[in-house]
């Protein structure tokens, strides 16, 4: 017969596991600079040249801001922080060392006078500096001489003028220039031009030669070193997305007797790939070929017996 009495209470025995847990060590980016720390890179915070530089950086793999608030932000598997600054005031901060590295415009890297220096021509923004004006008597150059000139880019106009010996007077404007003229604040302007037609609406007519052919540009600072693993990175991955962009992948089928012609007019980037098919004495072709001639090529190879032609968008690569 069972006893009444309580039965003395044992604890139960602290869990033992059988191997040892170690917590997992916290991500530490790999150093990118003399100080351990990040890669500081400046790009543009707004208007057209800052739409198409966030789309290359993504388009390589790398964060950015997902709202115009955002001042800053950290990439940390990349090793970077990013900074978002005005495209005119980038050069400035990574020509007095304050940045690493930064995007902005061929045209006011000239115009900043920074000691920053170009390390990649990007493929974007492409733009050439013009002089326009109202006045029909203003034809070219020469005939700037005593006038005045309406510009946002005062250092660069003016080192041209010095060049050319034309003693002009610079009226320095912040922002659009167009209005100056009707304003009766210049006789003549000396801006960016993209397409002319902001100019053409204006009443403006483009004159003289260009002074200067700009692009987007990626800038260093004086003494960083392009070997630094977060840099290297960054610039294989642009250069990736640059050649993506511009280049297709080309395949098709082609006959034994027409390999040679046709593979004349894909070489390719270093050769084709050529893999005989099923079909005997035919061979399958793929090689990359520039975009902006892609369609005369197809018709190309269409006419020295090629069938079977295909393109296809290149996403991403390392060259």
């Amino acid at each position: 017969m069972p006893s009444d009495e309580a039965q003395p209470f044992e604890p139960a025995q602290p869990f033992k596991p059988t191997q040892s847990f170690e917590p997992a060590q916290p991500f530490k980016p790999a150093p990118t600079n003399g100080n351990g720390g990040l890669l500081r890179v400046a790009l543009p915070n707004k208007g057209a040249l800052s739409e198409a530089t966030v789309d290359a950086f993504r388009s390589a793999g790398y964060r950015q801001r997902s709202t115009s608030r955002e001042l800053a932000i950290v990439d940390s598997a990349a090793g970077v922080e990013f900074y978002y600054l005005r495209p005119r005031d980038i050069a400035t901060y990574v020509g007095e060392g304050t940045l690493d590295v930064g995007v902005t415009g061929q045209d006011l890297l000239t115009d900043s006078g920074s000691a920053a220096r170009t390390i990649l021509p990007l493929d974007y923004a492409e733009a050439e500096f013009r002089f326009a004006a109202a006045d029909r008597s203003i034809a070219q150059p020469e005939d700037l001489r005593g006038r005045r000139i309406a510009t946002s880019y005062p250092n660069l106009v003016g080192r041209w003028l010095a060049e050319h010996n034309i003693d002009a007077r610079l009226v320095a404007l912040d922002g659009a220039v167009e209005s100056s003229i009707r304003l009766g604040v210049a006789d003549a302007i000396a801006d960016v031009v993209e397409t002319g037609s902001t100019l053409r609406q204006n009443g403006l007519t483009i004159f003289g030669p260009v002074l200067l052919k700009s692009t987007a540009v990626m800038i260093a600072r004086d003494g960083v070193d392009p070997a630094l693993p977060a840099l290297d990175l960054m610039i294989r991955r642009l250069r990736g997305v640059m050649v993506a962009r511009n280049y297709l992948m080309v395949d098709y089928d082609v006959s034994a007797e027409a390999v040679e012609a046709a593979t004349a007019l894909t070489p390719g980037l270093e050769s084709p790939t050529v893999s005989p098919l099923a079909r005997e004495g035919w061979f399958a072709v793929r090689a990359m070929v520039p975009r902006d001639r892609s369609q005369q090529l197809m018709d190309e190879l269409w006419e020295v017996g090629a069938r079977a032609i295909l393109l296809t968008d290149i996403h991403a690569c390392r060259i």
